[in-house]
């Protein structure tokens, strides 16, 4: 596993990941299965693709992941179980 690729799903961060987390860690896959940091003008467009459709299915994966016994996202809290300020 790339070492650089973060962990994207609650408990690991707090609140949902961002689009910009989801593409950044794509591209880390994509880099790391194709052995190459940046591709060369004529791979450019499958290269992105590629990295477009990790992103796509990282972020429906995080959408349906349920993870049991965590604490609840703060988005997802009702007013009664926000923490005390």
């Amino acid at each position: 596993m790339c070492r650089s690729i973060k962990t994207l799903r609650p408990p690991a961060i707090p609140d949902d990941a961002t689009e910009e987390e989801i593409r950044a860690a794509a591209l880390q896959y994509v880099r790391k299965v194709s052995g190459f940091r940046a591709p060369a003008a004529h791979n450019r467009e499958v290269f992105d693709r590629a990295v477009d459709a990790v992103a796509e299915a990282t972020a429906e994966l995080l959408a349906g992941i349920e993870v049991r016994g965590a604490k609840p996202r703060a988005a997802d809290r009702t007013p009664e179980e926000a923490p005390a300020a």
